[in-house]
């Protein structure tokens, strides 16, 4: 891995996204373990798009305008329900402490695969970014790609942990406030508004 990659990805990794902005959200309205959970929901979501990438199914994307809506136009939706879900929750939070949840984790996990894997706009990022950084004389460029992107998942995990458990250690404190969560789950959906509407005008390039 040249130094040239790694000091790219983190920057891009670390520019807030929707990801970011749910793992936050998440570790600081469910504490430590969820907002893990939800960083490996995000992390896991790259995978099918870096698996695009390496074995040109970006390129389909990219020259099918019909099937490029489709799924960015999913992705908008998912987001603006997100959006809704979170403004409906009123009042402090209460935390229970003992209190199991079996099916928390997964649903945490699913709704952070959900939020990236709708966006077609990934698939063509990583076919565009991976491929700066493999030798023009690499005699494998699909295990080349499958190998950058998973130095870029593992990155974006770490990074990600680390945002969501910032957000869970101030967490136990701003949970209580019920200003503060109102101004919270405000900001929250709008910004997941705000990356659904993104979305909903990129074209495809």
């Amino acid at each position: 891995m040249s130094i040239e990659f790694f000091l790219t990805s983190i920057v891009i990794i670390l520019v807030p996204g929707t990801g970011a902005i749910y793992t936050i959200a998440t570790g600081l309205s469910s504490g430590r373990a969820a907002c893990i959970a939800a960083a490996f929901g995000c992390t896991l979501s790259i995978l099918p798009h870096v698996l695009a990438a390496a074995f040109g199914l970006a390129a389909v994307l990219h020259t099918s305008a019909l099937l490029f809506q489709a799924i960015k136009f999913c992705g908008v939706a998912y987001l603006l329900y997100l959006a809704y879900q979170t403004l409906k929750d009123t009042g402090p939070v209460k935390m229970e402490v003992g209190k199991k949840l079996p099916t928390g984790k997964l649903k945490i996990i699913t709704n952070g695969v959900l939020i990236n894997v709708l966006n077609p706009k990934l698939s063509i990022f990583f076919l565009a970014f991976l491929p700066q950084f493999i030798s023009t004389n690499t005699t494998s460029l699909i295990a080349d790609t499958l190998v950058l992107g998973a130095i870029f998942m593992a990155m974006t995990f770490i990074i990600f942990v680390i945002y969501g458990l910032f957000a869970a250690m101030i967490g136990q404190i701003a949970l209580r406030s019920e200003r503060f969560m109102r101004w919270f789950r405000r900001t929250t959906a709008l910004a997941f508004a705000s990356f659904g509407v993104k979305l909903a005008i990129s074209e495809a390039p």
